[in-house]
């Protein structure tokens, strides 16, 4: 298990999503950086949130759908 995090690098915390490491999930990263580009958004794989304080504060989100929404947003 781990979380990916998507940080606006000019804002205060992020969104988080619980996922796997695998090929699915390079693949997410891959989808969403080429959708919103590499200038502010910073995507990162993290082992626990609570390890991590400079992202925070944390927004969860359940699915990959809302991820991909929320990080579209930023």
């Amino acid at each position: 298990m781990c979380y990916l995090i998507a940080k606006d690098v000019d804002a205060v915390g992020c969104v988080a999503l619980k996922t796997t490491h695998g090929k699915h999930l390079s693949e997410f990263k891959k989808k969403i950086m080429d959708k919103v580009g590499y200038d502010r958004i910073q995507l990162v794989t993290i082992s626990r949130p609570s390890a991590y304080g400079e992202y925070e504060p944390y927004n969860f989100v359940e699915t990959k759908e809302e991820f991909e929404e929320a990080v579209s947003a930023m």
